[in-house]
Order: C-alpha cells, then sequence, then structure tokens
C-alpha cells in the first residue's frame, strides 16, 4: 500500500511526532506506515485521512 503522508506532513510542515500525537498513534507507528513497512488498520487510516481534511483514498493507495 502506498501513501501520500510525508507530502501531507510537508505541506503542513509537522514533524511524525507531532502527526502522531493528533491521531493517537506512536511515532514509530506512522515512521512505519509512512515508509511503506506497516499497513495501518482501518481506524489509524481514517484518523490521518480526516487529520489531513482528505480522504482516505487520497491518502493511501492500494497496489
Amino acid at each position: 500500500m502506498r501513501n501520500n503522508i510525508r507530502v501531507e506532513r510537508a505541506k503542513m510542515r509537522i514533524s511524525q511526532e507531532e502527526l502522531a500525537d493528533a491521531v493517537k498513534a506512536t511515532r514509530q507507528s506512522i515512521h512505519l506506515i509512512e515508509n511503506g513497512k506497516s499497513e495501518p488498520k482501518l481506524r489509524l487510516a481514517l484518523k490521518i485521512s480526516k487529520f489531513f481534511a482528505l480522504k482516505i483514498e487520497d491518502v493511501f493507495e492500494y497496489e
């Protein structure tokens, strides 16, 4: 699964830690998801999408 988390974080100028705090996750989880090492559970994917005010399919792309 590909994602645009890094791009969206850069647009907002926030760190992985700040995103993690906002969506109630760990920085390590955000790091793993962002780098394609792990896939988020649906609830976390929805929280991340909502945080960026985007549709889930605008943040995550199933390959």
